[in-house]
């Protein structure tokens, strides 16, 4: 066992506890042995690389080339999209991409190559594959972007899953994100990166890697443009990243390089190209719309392990209504169970919850419920019976049930990568609507079970369905918790179809935001799990789930009062604002911290509730775009270096610069701005872009901006909506999109386009743009701000 893996097993025995430490030993020798009996050992290997080209055959939108030991196909889409496969690959099966992908691009041209190889060539991208099997993404100008090596696979002389190497190349000036949720980031610095979604046993910071939620998918932006690379593979990997660097050496530059390593599967990727917001835009294409969360789910929301019965969830909620917190959703963990046992209620400690659903529900507050995938296996869990009787489990290489541990104890694990098990799951959720419950958040689901020592999760050699194809746990561990949400949301939309579900989930894969969003996991309570909230965020939303947000305060410890509200500040501007804590961690209310904080609290909790149509208007556009709700600097002009360089501030939209405080004690700091006129939301003061300013930041409030010109809806005085409008520079227009509530139905709300102009020193102009070609004025419901700028 590696040193890493020996903290893990201790912070593991730490949470489970001593009285579970036996068990954890024996759940662990338990996985160990079945793994030596149900997969087969390698044993001797033959390397094998393509060869040289042998010849071509033309298809739609590229075309399959073969060499002397491979073949590689190759095919752009209509949306300018590339994707290859190596050794028969398609798009198909794929638990990330939608239904066959894209349709190819009539008008791609595949044709001989100068150097012996063969070229596709397309309106946005062009393909060139040497006649070694290198393959180079180009822009139509012929700039390379990225440049794959011929890969080198590892075959088990005895058959079985070919271990495989990809190396790429980059720009030396590129800088590299995703990779999903990443607490080192958001950029992605030298090292190496694991593909195995982990629960971090324990809290986490910046240094634990992997976590919940890994995916492979990099977001690489250079001088020479950005793109996005998908290999669409769930089995275990990593991936090495060595930025490079320019007049390194002999006054040469030395490019950036990937190297990505996989046990298995196969070797497929996709490539898009393009600014940052298309470049989302058609990976959403791909892989699925984001899903667009209730309206409520948007504002505060308040969870912690350990409120432990009904009466502390009343002393919380009215706690909330005295103190003047907005409180949209309170969150009940797993200690409202009956012995942590999964759609279960603790009935002495909950005796009526549709009556607590109700009466918090008319105070606008709805209730969400904690879900595990793990169910006790014991005969008189009504859970456990039914998944019995539907043969819903997932079983061993010797088609035994695969017993796990988890809090419940000895527990057995849906397959959920079976259709007919989804199903049966996703009318699970109907006790717990009957219960009064508003949504739901999916945890332990990587899947998790507890041990002593080695990977916290089933046997590899575990067999699951994999939609009828068959195979084991190597293959289905990353998409365990995809498919535990997709069997949520098809269950929910069948039990409430006139609702949108309200879920996020722990653990995941691409693909995750067609069912929802996701959050931290156990952020370790401290400054650098501050930093890494943010840095988990933005990763994310450039992988193409844009909903998420960290455990506000920390999970695991006790936060100073700076701390909590630096906090605050900063999760009030992200899109899932939660606070949650463990049960023997401090508590999260804000008049637990204070008069100051909780007069600083009510201040910013206030702020998130003001903007919130605004942040519908995100979330609907990220349904339509794919574009995240928060964004780093540089995601409007991935040009600017210095932008690419900042990870300590955010854009919300287009319209807003966040600049939070992620250091103690900090008064005052520098703030990057991107090209353009910047107000600050507090003073009103105009700053002009690109350049750095120090400004302001006092314990009651963060650094807010917002871009001169934009539009953004809000919550009026009274309650209506209103268009706060900050006006341009003379000379110049401002725009903004506005999507109105519509209720949390399936209604597709009208995008209202407006723009902006000035006119002399003191007048700002608003249009409204009818799509008819016509500007028609609006006066009615609009604020101008910043018309004290002196122009």
């Amino acid at each position: 066992m590696n040193g890493q893996g020996l903290v893990r097993s201790v912070k593991a025995v730490s949470v489970v506890g001593p009285a579970r430490g036996w068990r954890a030993v024996r759940s662990a020798w338990r996985r160990s042995r079945a793994d030596a009996a149900g997969l087969p050992r390698r044993g001797a290997e033959r390397a094998r690389v393509p060869g040289a080209v042998t010849g071509v055959e033309p298809g739609p939108g590229g075309g399959v080339i073969s060499f002397a030991r491979a073949e590689l196909r190759v095919r752009v889409t209509a949306g300018g999209a590339v994707f290859w496969g190596w050794d028969g690959a398609g798009p198909e099966p794929s638990y990330a991409v939608v239904g066959a992908g894209p349709e190819a691009d009539p008008r791609a041209v595949l044709e001989p190559d100068k150097e012996g190889g063969w070229r596709v060539v397309s309106e946005r991208v062009t393909v060139v594959v040497s006649r070694h099997g290198a393959v180079e993404v180009r822009t139509p100008g012929g700039v390379v972007l990225r440049r794959d090596l011929p890969p080198r696979w590892w075959e088990p002389v005895a058959g079985g899953p070919a271990r495989w190497l990809q190396r790429s190349e980059v720009a030396a000036d590129a800088r590299f994100f995703g990779l999903g949720g990443r607490a080192g980031g958001p950029r992605l610095r030298d090292g190496s990166y694991r593909l195995w979604n982990t629960d971090p046993a324990g809290s986490f910071g910046p240094q634990d890697d992997p976590l919940s939620l890994t995916m492979p998918v990099q977001m690489v932006v250079a001088d020479a443009g950005t793109h996005l690379v998908f290999h669409d593979n769930t089995w275990d990997g990593s991936v090495t990243l060595r930025e490079g660097a320019e007049g390194a050496g002999s006054g040469h530059d030395r490019a950036g390089c990937s190297e990505l390593r996989m046990d298995g599967g196969p070797l497929r990727c996709w490539v898009v190209v393009g600014a940052p917001a298309r470049v989302l835009q058609v990976f959403a294409s791909l892989t699925g719309s984001p899903a667009v969360p209730p309206s409520w789910a948007l504002g505060y929301q308040h969870a912690r392990w350990g409120f432990g019965s009904e009466r502390e969830v009343r002393r919380v909620v009215a706690g909330c209504l005295d103190h003047e917190i907005p409180l949209s959703a309170l969150h009940l963990d797993i200690d409202h169970f009956d012995s942590h046992r999964v759609f279960t209620v603790d009935r002495e400690r909950f005796p009526d919850l549709p009556v607590l659903a109700k009466d918090l529900a008319e105070e606008g507050v709805r209730l969400v419920s904690i879900v595990d995938p793990a169910v006790k296996a014991d005969p008189a869990d009504e859970v456990y019976a039914s998944g019995r009787a539907a043969d819903a489990f997932v079983r061993d290489a010797r088609g035994r049930v695969v017993e796990g541990l988890v809090w419940a104890g000895e527990s057995v694990y849906p397959d959920f990568t079976s259709p007919r098990v989804r199903r049966w799951w996703g009318g699970l959720y109907e006790e717990r609507l009957g219960q009064g419950f508003a949504g739901f958040w999916h945890d332990m689901n990587e899947p998790v079970s507890f041990g002593a020592f080695g990977d916290r999760t089933l046997p590899r050699s575990s067999r699951h369905a994999l939609e009828g194809r068959g195979g084991d746990h190597r293959e289905a561990h990353n998409v365990y918790g995809l498919c535990m949400a997709q069997a949520a949301d098809e269950g929910l939309r069948r039990l409430r179809p006139e609702e949108r579900p309200f879920l996020f989930s722990r653990s995941g894969w691409v693909g995750l935001q067609r069912y929802g969003g996701t959050w931290s996991g156990d952020v370790a309570t401290g400054w650098p799990g501050l930093r890494a909230s943010l840095s988990l965020v933005l990763g994310l939303g450039l992988c193409g789930v844009p909903y998420s947000g960290p455990d506000v305060g920390g999970f695991d410890g006790s936060p100073s009062p700076e701390l909590y509200l630096r906090w605050l500040q900063l999760g009030a501007f992200l899109p899932l604002f939660r606070t949650h804590a463990a049960r023997w961690a401090g508590r999260r209310e804000p008049w637990e911290f204070g008069p100051e904080v909780l007069r600083h609290a009510r201040v910013v909790l206030d702020e998130r509730r003001r903007l919130l149509p605004y942040w519908v208007t995100l979330s609907h556009l990220a349904q339509r775009t794919g574009a995240p709700y928060v964004r780093p600097l540089w995601w409007a002009a991935p040009e600017e270096r210095a932008l690419r360089d900042c990870e300590d501030a955010f854009l919300v939209g287009d319209a807003l610069l966040v600049a939070p405080v992620l250091e103690p004690g900090a008064t005052r700091r520098a703030v990057r701005l991107p090209r353009g006129r910047w107000y600050d939301t507090t003073t009103g003061r105009a700053y002009e872009g690109p350049g750095q300013v120090l400004l302001d930041a006092p314990l009651s409030r963060v650094p807010v901006l917002a871009r001169a010109g934009s539009v953004l809806p809000v919550r009026g005085a009274d309650g209506g909506l209103e268009l706060e409008v900050w006006a341009p520079a003379r000379g110049r227009t401002g725009s903004g999109l506005v999507v109105r509530d519509a209720g949390d139905g399936w209604e597709l709300p009208e995008v209202e386009r407006y723009v902006t102009r000035r006119e002399g020193r003191d007048r700002v102009v608003v249009e409204r743009d009818c799509g008819d070609g016509e500007l028609r004025e609006v006066t009615e419901g609009v604020r101008v701000r910043g018309l004290g700028d002196g122009g």
